[in-house]
């Protein structure tokens, strides 16, 4: 359910109707804007008794069922678009936020070399696993902690947020110490004990799509996140597992903009990943920004013929400085396209 409070109401009555509400059984999630408090209840209870019962109340505007069972991370429950702030950056908001860097860490030279080059063409967030999951056992499966102390290491000397991958609900903690946001891989979208523990983290949490999940168990899965206590989620499309094989994965473009239709959350796409090939990565980064993608994760490699995991579909340094400069028009009518009426008076 949604309960929107009359304008200006005191935080007194916005108590009463809480308890209100958790009285029928409801836990209560409120949104506070400047002039009104949105309040969301989720739970098992008599719906209906609740709603007539809410509404009658005099401070209280309207109460309304929400319909999706993703609750907390639907349109219905929070119309405006979400913004993510990480590192002094806004994920969601008026600026397309480019994340880039080597799919693993592999030495202290080749990280710096790598934040270096991304963070001298825009990118905001740096991009580096510490912790890998291989399809095989014998593949390299990352520095782990000594990796995350050269991601911080990296972030020292540019600037750059991290971003990194966390595999366990026992590594949370840890990556935490080191990640300003802490990334769930394609293998790991429905391991609901790590995303209970993520909604406890303090961190900003990037959610891949499972390689064949549908769009409604990613929002579902994101639900658990935010149920748990994390409004910062962020989606990520990385494409999925369909009979084609010309690509290592078929890069579902159209989800970003039926994401954007269902869902308050910002929405990023990961080319790399979702065809497995360096030549196709930019015309899938311009086809990002014109579907209104929120922004990129994209592997860079100094050397990619060396990386030791994922070369084949990491962009070279002076491939991905390229990649920036022939996005630059894209990013304009981007921007232009989320000019909001405030905005524009300004």
């Amino acid at each position: 359910m949604i309960i929107s409070m009359k304008l200006h109401s005191s935080k007194e009555e916005i108590d009463q109707v809480c308890e209100r509400i958790r009285d029928f059984g409801y836990k209560i999630h409120a949104i506070e804007g400047e002039e009104r408090v949105v309040i969301g209840a989720v739970g098992v209870g008599d719906v209906t008794a609740c709603l007539e019962s809410v509404e009658a109340m005099p401070q209280v505007e309207k109460a309304v069922r929400i319909s999706a069972p993703y609750k907390f991370v639907s349109k219905e429950f929070h119309t405006e678009r979400s913004r993510i702030r990480v590192n002094g950056c806004e994920i969601g908001g008026d600026e397309f936020i480019v994340m880039a860097g080597p799919c693993s860490v592999e030495s202290e030279n080749q990280i710096m070399r790598a934040a270096e080059g991304v963070a001298a063409c825009g990118a905001k967030l740096l991009r580096g696993g510490a912790f890998k999951p291989r399809t095989s056992p014998y593949d390299f499966q990352g520095l782990e902690t000594e990796g995350l102390k050269l991601l911080a290491k990296a972030k020292r000397a540019t600037g750059l947020a991290i971003i990194t991958e966390v595999m366990s609900d026992r590594d949370v903690s840890l990556v935490a110490e080191y990640a300003d946001v802490l990334q769930i891989g394609a293998r790991n979208m429905q391991n609901f004990a790590l995303l209970k523990t993520l909604g406890k983290c303090g961190r900003a949490v990037l959610l891949k799509r499972g390689m064949s999940s549908t769009i409604r168990e990613l929002l579902m899965s994101a639900e658990y996140i935010v149920a748990h206590g994390n409004p910062n989620v962020i989606l990520c499309e990385r494409g999925i597992r369909t009979f084609e094989t010309a690509t290592r994965n078929t890069c579902d473009i159209a989800a970003v903009a039926v994401l954007d239709e269902l869902t308050h959350l910002p929405v990023i796409l990961d080319p790399s990943h979702a065809t497995g090939k360096r030549s196709l990565v930019p015309a899938l980064c311009r086809a990002a920004v014109a579907i209104g993608a929120d922004g990129l994760l994209v592997e860079v490699h100094p050397w990619p013929e060396k990386a030791v995991s994922d070369g084949a579909q990491s962009l070279d340094l002076s491939q991905f400085r390229k990649m920036m400069h022939d996005l630059q028009p894209y990013l304009d009518l981007w921007k232009e396209s989320r000019v909001t009426p405030a905005t524009a008076a300004v």
